[in-house]
C-alpha cells in the first residue's frame, strides 16, 4: 500500500506551497504538476518508474540549493528528497551510510559527536548531502583533508534501464566492481544526471578495521579564526592591487600538501560598493587548527604576509569548539543574508595561481561601481589545493586537481524589476575578468575551468562564452567523454536530465 509521503501532493493540497517554496533561487518557480516525497529507495524507485511510465519529465531535490534552473518545470514532477535525513554507521559495509536529505550541519554534529570524525564539506550547514557530495564537495578542511568524493566509498543510485523500469544498485570504490563505473560518475560529475542517489556510504581510502572512529578524519579539536578589515574608502586602487596580488601569491607559496599551512583555510571576500561612502567592505579571513605548534605564530604571519602595510582592522577570536565554530547555535548577520536571499546568480572559476594584474583591475572597476539596487555583489577567493591535489584528475570525476584557489562571482537583490541590471552586472564582471579567453575560465596557465556544484547556465550559451571551449569541458576537462558513456550505459532513456547535464553520445 502507498504510504502517506509516497503520495502525488498536487496543486491544491495544502503541502504544495511549502514545497514550491522550498528553494533557495527566487528567480526560479518550482510549480510542477505534482510533488512526490520519498522516505525510502522503494519510494524512490516507484516515483521514477511511475513518472516515467507516464511520460513526465522528472527533477530530483534534495536540499533546494540548485542555484540555477536544474529542478523543476511548469509540467512534470519533482521527486524531494528532504525526508531521506538518516545518517549513521553501517557494520555491514564498514562506513557511514547518509541519505541524501541530510544536511551537512546535521553530518557533521552527528558524525563528530557520535565518533569523534567528519567528513571536509562546505561550510553552509543547511546544503544537503545530495547535490553537494555528487559535485565534488569542499570546505575549510579541503586543504587537509582533500574533496568529500575523496571519502566516498559507495554510492546506492536509482536508475532508469532501456525497458523503462527503475531499479536501486549499489557501486563502489573497488575497481573489481561491475558497477565502478557508476560510483566514478558521483565523484564530481554533479547531480541529477545518471539517477537518484538514495544512499552515500562514506570511508577514507586506505581506512581499514571495524572501528567507526577510525574511518574517517578527525578534525581538529579547536580552531581560531582572524580577519583584517577595510572599508573602500581604505583601500585606494593600488593598495587593492597589493591585497588581492599578494593574497593569491601567499597561496601559490603555501598549498603544497605537506604545508604547515594545509591546515589554513582562507577567504578574501571583496563586496560590491554599493554607494560612495557606503559602509561595504573588504576582508581578509583565516581559519586555523589552534592545537598545531605555534598555531598563532602561523595565523599572524598568514595576515602578515598578505595584509602587511596594507592597514585593516585586524580581529582574533577563538580558540573554539570545531563543531561551535562549523554549526554555530546562533547564525550571525552576514551569514543570515547570504541564506535568505531572492533572486541570485552565481558564477565561479578554479585558480592555477592568483588573479593576475589585469583581472585585479578589472574586478576593482567593477566592484568600486556603486549600485544600490544590488542586496550583495562579490568576488570571493576562496583557498583550495593541500590535499584535494594529491588525487590524479582521472581519479575522480572532479578533474581540477592543481588549483589554489576557487573564484567564486555572487549577485543577489530582491526586486524582480532589477533583473535585467544585476544580471548584467555579474555577467559582465565575469566576462571581463576572463577577457583574454573568451569570457569563461578557459583551463590554462592561471584558470582550470569551473566548479558544476556552482552551475552556471552562461557557460553554454555563445553570448557570453565566445573562446570555442565547450561549457562540459570547462567543468570536466578530459573526464567528460568518460561521463558521456556513463549516462549511456545507465541512463539510455535520458531521464535524468536538465540545463547543464551530461549529454548521452560522444
Amino acid at each position: 500500500m502507498t504510504t502517506a509521503a509516497g503520495r502525488a501532493i498536487p496543486p491544491g493540497d495544502p503541502r504544495y506551497e511549502d514545497l514550491a517554496l522550498r528553494r533557495r533561487n527566487e528567480r526560479f518557480a518550482h510549480r510542477p504538476d505534482y510533488f512526490r516525497v520519498a522516505r525510502s529507495t522503494p519510494e524512490v524507485v516507484a516515483a521514477v518508474e511511475e513518472a516515467v511510465a507516464a511520460g513526465r519529465r522528472l527533477s530530483v531535490r534534495s536540499g533546494g540549493h540548485s542555484m540555477e534552473n536544474s529542478v523543476g518545470e511548469e509540467r512534470g514532477v519533482i521527486l524531494d528528497l528532504a525526508s531521506m535525513t538518516g545518517i549513521g554507521y553501517d557494520p555491514a559495509h564498514r562506513a557511514f551510510a547518509v541519505e541524501p536529505g541530510a544536511t551537512l550541519g546535521e553530518i557533521y554534529r552527528q558524525l563528530y559527536l557520535g565518533w569523534g570524525v567528519t567528513i571536509p564539506g562546505g561550510w553552509g550547514h543547511t546544503v544537503c548531502a545530495g547535490g553537494h557530495i555528487q559535485g565534488g564537495g569542499y570546505g575549510v578542511l579541503s586543504r587537509r583533508f582533500g574533496s568529500v568524493v575523496d571519502h566516498l566509498d559507495a554510492v546506492e543510485v536509482v536508475v532508469v534501464g532501456a525497458d523503462g523500469r527503475a531499479r536501486a544498485v549499489r557501486a563502489s570504490r573497488d575497481p573489481a566492481d561491475p558497477n565502478h563505473d557508476l560510483w566514478w560518475a558521483h565523484t564530481g560529475g554533479g547531480g541529477g544526471n545518471f539517477g537518484v542517489v538514495t544512499r552515500y556510504w562514506l570511508r577514507s581510502p586506505g581506512a581499514v578495521g571495524d572501528d567507526p572512529s577510525a574511518l574517517l578524519p578527525h578534525p581538529p579539536a579547536r580552531l581560531i579564526a582572524g580577519i583584517t578589515r577595510w572599508p573602500w574608502r581604505d583601500l585606494p586602487r593600488e593598495s587593492f592591487r597589493r591585497l588581492v596580488r599578494g593574497y593569491g601569491e601567499w597561496h601559490e607559496r603555501h598549498s603544497a600538501p605537506d604545508s604547515p599551512y594545509a591546515a589554513l583555510a582562507g577567504r578574501l571576500t571583496i563586496s560590491r560598493r554599493r554607494s560612495a561612502d557606503g559602509p561595504d567592505d573588504v576582508v581578509v579571513a583565516g581559519l586555523l587548527d589552534a592545537d598545531l605548534p605555534d598555531a598563532r605564530g602561523l595565523l599572524d604571519a598568514f595576515f602578515g604576509e598578505v595584509c602587511g602595510g596594507l592597514g585593516g582592522t585586524r580581529l582574533t577570536d577563538g580558540p573554539r569548539p570545531w563543531l561551535y565554530t562549523m554549526v554555530p547555535p546562533v547564525v550571525d548577520a552576514d551569514s543570515q543574508r547570504a541564506a535568505e536571499h531572492d533572486r541570485y546568480k552565481g558564477k565561479a572559476g578554479y585558480l592555477r595561481r592568483g588573479l593576475t594584474p589585469a583581472q585585479v583591475d578589472t574586478a576593482y572597476d567593477h566592484l568600486t561601481t556603486p549600485d544600490d539596487r544590488m542586496e550583495f555583489g562579490a568576488l570571493w577567493l576562496m583557498s583550495y589545493g593541500g590535499r584535494v591535489n594529491t588525487v590524479a584528475p582521472g581519479d575522480t570525476a572532479l578533474a581540477q586537481r592543481d588549483s589554489v584557489l576557487k573564484a567564486v562571482y555572487t549577485a543577489t537583490w530582491r526586486d524582480d524589476a532589477d533583473d535585467a541590471a544585476c544580471l548584467d552586472w555579474i555577467r559582465r564582471f565575469y566576462r571581463d575578468v576572463y577577457a583574454d579567453t573568451g569570457g569563461v575560465p578557459v583551463p590554462g596557465e592561471v584558470s582550470d575551468g569551473a566548479y558544476i556544484n556552482y552551475p552556471d547556465t552562461d557557460l553554454a550559451d555563445p553570448a557570453w562564452n565566445t573562446s570555442g571551449v565547450p561549457w562540459h569541458t570547462l567543468y570536466y576537462k578530459g573526464n567528460y567523454p568518460r561521463l558521456q558513456r556513463v549516462k549511456e550505459a545507465w541512463d539510455p532513456l535520458d531521464v535524468f536530465r536538465h540545463t547543464l547535464s551530461v549529454r548521452p553520445g560522444g
